[in-house]
């Protein structure tokens, strides 16, 4: 496998892990809002997390910038719960009516909170590269791929139950935020930075 597959097999296993479900979390609180319709939305949502996530990675990678593990690994819970939160207040009509949501803003931003998340691994595996550029946009590739698999299977899913089954969209929007929150809530007490 070549240097560049490898960079962008490890974005994909990066945001597609199990095992790191926060990002998965994330990325299900941003589209939350959205049916498959919307998927353009959804795209400019996506890529702007990845441009948010990409700018801190390579900044923490190139050690330019320093930063506490445990206040990242706490803030990565508290943008979860921010974005699912916001979701429970947007109405309807604003979903709907507004070109450059705030959700738009929320990804940029918080992607940028997230990249510092992962950058220690990088760092450990970049070491030993002579340069960081390919590897790092490899990477970056391949996270924003599989940040857009997951939104797939989401919007695909929320496509059988409220336009197939006819669950309504709030109610929809509603349980996912909710319980997404409730998952990032535990993640909060979880972190070292509390304990």
């Amino acid at each position: 496998m070549s240097e560049f597959g490898l960079y962008f097999e490890l974005g994909i296993d990066h945001i597609l892990d199990v095992n790191g479900y926060d990002h998965i979390l994330f990325v299900i609180a941003l589209c939350t809002i959205y049916l498959l319709q919307d998927w353009k939305r959804v795209l400019i949502l996506v890529t702007a997390f990845t441009i948010g996530h990409s700018i801190t990675l390579a900044l923490a990678t190139l050690r330019l910038v320093n930063f506490d593990s445990d206040l990242i690994e706490f803030l990565i819970p508290v943008t979860i719960f921010l974005t699912a939160f916001s979701n429970l207040l947007k109405k309807e009509r604003s979903i709907q009516s507004s070109k450059i949501q705030t959700n738009y803003l929320l990804a940029l931003f918080f992607g940028l909170i997230h990249g510092l998340g992962f950058s220690n691994f990088l760092r450990s595996i970049l070491g030993q590269e002579k340069s960081i550029a390919s590897p790092l946009l490899a990477f970056n590739i391949g996270l924003e791929v599989g940040q857009i698999i997951i939104v797939a299977v989401f919007l695909i899913i929320s496509f059988i139950l409220v336009d197939i089954f006819g669950v309504k969209k709030r109610d929809w929007r509603m349980v996912i935020s909710s319980a997404t929150a409730g998952i990032a809530l535990m993640l909060i007490v979880e972190t070292n930075f509390l304990n």
